[in-house]
């Protein structure tokens, strides 16, 4: 069932985040687990909460630009087509594909994703992306799964965020104190094949993975073509603890059209 009701519609636009009917099937999940342990063969000095720009594989297999080397397993996953669907239903039909992270945090000692906004972190203008984070193991509330605070897009702001200089998070930068309300986040707990999407100015955490349990998902990064990735900024600073290079980022026109008619599609490949 990969399109959205108009009642899905309207819970994403209203709440910012949504669960939908679709779920890929084990045959799919399973050989994603596959890749995934590859991936974390193959980026033995990466941790794999921070597996950013999974999807790209560079020539050869060498490692992308940011750092990670990458497999096309997953750029066929966010490539697939049901997916782009539910995509063009929350964004519009010019799509571009623009990231791709793989967050797998070990059972033990996976790190906690403070509180944040993807829109403090992206060289997107005008900010506007959809995220659609597709569970490979169960993401439960005992093993950290997504967390988001519902409606907290509605305002189509950025808040203000404050650097920590810690090696145990996912992400180096947490929302201000004040500026919500966590008692009214919602866990997103997936099975695997599950995903869930969110709005780029959702509040969103998660938890540290105590259990005993793996947790892994992938996060595939949309934006519309009517956005332009500006390769020349980074809106972290460096403070972000991540490994990125937006200036060598590779981009994929997924529908339609380039509207900006900006984007550059050419950066990031190999002839």
């Amino acid at each position: 069932m990969p399109h959205l009701t108009d009642s899905e519609v309207d819970q994403y636009q209203r709440e910012g985040y949504l669960i939908p009917r679709l779920r890929l099937p084990e045959q799919r999940i399973g050989p994603l687990r596959e890749s995934l342990d590859r991936l974390l063969h193959d980026n033995p000095g990466v941790r794999p909460e921070k597996l950013v720009s999974a999807h790209f594989a560079g020539a050869n297999g060498a490692a992308n630009s940011d750092g990670v080397r990458g497999s096309r397993d997953f750029l066929d996953l966010a490539m697939d087509s049901d997916i782009v669907d539910l995509v063009a239903q929350a964004i519009g039909p010019n799509i571009i594909l623009w990231g791709c992270h793989v967050f797998c945090k070990p059972a033990g000692d996976g790190l906690e994703t403070p509180w944040h906004q993807d829109g403090h972190y992206w060289p997107i203008r005008p900010l506007a992306t959809c995220t659609v984070w597709v569970a490979l193991d169960a993401s439960t509330t005992e093993n950290g799964c997504l967390r988001v605070v519902p409606k907290t897009h509605l305002a189509r702001t950025c808040h203000p965020h404050l650097s920590e200089d810690r090696q145990d998070l996912v992400l180096n930068l947490r929302m201000a104190p004040g500026t919500f309300d966590e008692r009214d986040a919602v866990d997103l707990e997936l099975q695997p094949g599950q995903m869930s999407m969110h709005d780029v100015y959702m509040v969103h955490g998660a938890r540290v993975n105590h259990s005993t349990k793996r947790r892994a998902g992938v996060a595939l990064r949309y934006m519309p073509a009517s956005s332009v990735f500006e390769r020349g900024i980074n809106p972290a600073d460096g403070q972000s603890n991540l490994p990125v290079a937006f200036a060598k980022r590779p981009l994929w026109l997924l529908r339609g059209q380039d509207i900006s008619g900006k984007n550059d599609f050419k950066t990031g490949f190999t002839s």
